[in-house]
């Protein structure tokens, strides 16, 4: 029985999606509620999985020339009004210190809601020439919004992520950075978390502000909904010509530099559950997932068993394999619902009569489907599977995407087409902001991106009938 109430206390996604995101998130044990409202506590379970998230940028980055480093968390007023587009962009969703102690401060100090102002005063003094170029960091930290509706990883008003921020020479270069940042973030998505991206740039409506262009990859989630899973800016001269970050050019002139920004958040970690998850919790893809294999030993108590659900564990960890040994004192069904719900990829069960027979029971998260595999070689069997699974989870959100994205030529067709089945829609655009803001006023929709890859649908825009310029995609988003 404590296995079906586990089950049971999550809601169905079908009946109610939302409620089922929080009972997930719950039950998996991923985040707490904090004595701040809209500030998380981050449960082991849940950053744990941001640390795999982490590994596999922070070395694709490292790769790519990127050293990390740390900007402070305070920003002085003064310093962040230099740049009028960007200030305006935040000022909504700042927070503020105005007192050291019990001193009132002379200048009002910003809670980091991104750190484009920290970085630029820190390049104008160590920038001089051509020589110091480029300048190539990146920091993981918290930043502060100070947001109206949250809901754990998907909107808090403090969240963890990595903020880019490099200067260059060329524009060339910078917008070659920028590009190869997006590049990565697809990478990652759709490798490690087996999510589909669609990469894309925003219109000047969507884009971060103080930008010349944002780069997005976006994500859709089991409900139908977008998510914006990364970004990456291309800032031009804009910023450095505010704070007066320049350098001495081969040809002895004093030159801005071109800046770029990139970012991912724990944001990522929703949409890796939107995606994948089901009616009994989490479903991790192998590749990210912190723990690969549950070992279940079934009458531990009985002579021999633990020994050998130790020994297995010990030959998984040495082919590379993140194994952990569940000997709790609960029972086995208890065990079986807890990995379920906590989405670990496979599960590993041995008892006295597998060990009899020199096998092992082996079920999959995604399909639970079940086999039985000999324990000689089952280090191999045990990859096969998980490289299969992290296939299987990719190919079906996949084609999850492609079920839910179509075209259109009309608003009406655009506007249905989004009640009836929720997904992505192609469509065509004239460019004008007004067809954005009246589409977004008229059913919530958003323009998501632009994607890389045009098609020509029609060659009329899909709001006000005009020559179009772009294929867009469009939806409603977190």
């Amino acid at each position: 029985m404590a296995d079906k109430k586990l089950v049971e206390q999550i809601t169905s996604r079908e009946e109610d999606f939302a409620q089922w995101y929080t009972d997930v998130v719950k039950k998996a044990e991923l985040t707490d509620y904090s004595s701040v409202k809209g500030f998380m506590v981050i449960r082991p379970a849940g950053y744990a999985i941001w640390e795999r998230i982490q590994e596999e940028l922070d070395s694709r980055f490292k790769a790519t020339g990127v050293q990390n480093c740390a900007m402070p968390l305070l920003i002085p007023e003064s310093l962040l009004q230099k740049e009028s587009e960007h200030v305006e962009g935040f000022a909504p969703e700042v927070a503020w210190v105005t007192y050291g102690g019990s001193k009132r401060l002379e200048e009002r100090l910003c809670v980091r809601p991104t750190s484009e102002v920290l970085f630029c005063d820190y390049y104008s003094k160590v920038v001089k020439s051509y020589r110091d170029l480029p300048q190539l960091l990146n920091q993981w930290c918290s930043v502060v919004r100070w947001e109206k509706t949250t809901r754990p990883f998907l909107r808090t008003r403090e969240f963890l992520w990595q903020e880019g921020h490099t200067v260059h020479a060329t524009a060339e270069e910078a917008e070659e950075r920028t590009r190869m940042m997006l590049d990565i973030y697809a990478d990652v998505l759709e490798n490690e978390l087996a999510i589909p991206v669609v990469k894309g740039r925003k219109t000047d409506k969507e884009k971060f502000a103080g930008a010349i262009a944002t780069y997005t990859v976006e994500a859709l989630m089991h409900d139908g909904q977008a998510l914006q899973c990364a970004t990456s800016h291309n800032f031009g001269d804009g910023f450095a010509k505010a704070f007066d970050v320049q350098y001495l050019s081969k040809e002895n002139k004093i030159e801005p530099v071109h800046q770029t920004s990139w970012g991912i958040t724990t944001r990522t970690i929703g949409a890796l559950i939107m995606v994948h998850g089901d009616d009994s919790g989490l479903v991790i893809p192998p590749r990210i997932a912190p723990t690969q294999v549950v070992i279940v030993p079934i009458q531990q108590n009985k002579e021999g068993v633990l020994d050998k659900a130790y020994a297995l564990k010990e030959e998984l960890v040495k082919a590379g394999i993140r194994v952990k040994v569940d000997d709790s004192d609960k029972t086995p069904g208890f065990k079986f619902a807890d990995g379920e719900v906590r989405g670990i990829p496979l599960r590993l069960e041995i008892g006295p009569k597998d060990i009899e027979k020199n096998q092992a029971v082996l079920v999959r998260r995604d399909n639970r489907e079940k086999l039985v595999a000999e324990l000689s070689g089952l280090s191999t069997k045990v990859e096969e599977l998980l490289q299969q699974m992290q296939k299987d989870m990719y190919e079906r959100a996949l084609s999850f995407q492609k079920e839910r994205t179509t075209d259109a030529k009309s608003l009406d067709e655009l506007v249905a087409s989004i009640d009836k089945k929720p997904g992505f829609v192609r469509a065509m655009w004239c460019g004008c902001r007004e067809c954005e803001d009246k589409l977004k006023e008229y059913s919530g929709i958003t323009s998501r991106c632009i994607p890389m890859a045009q098609e020509e649908i029609s060659d009329t825009c899909v709001v006000c009938g005009k020559k179009a310029t772009k294929m867009v995609y469009w939806g409603r988003a977190y």
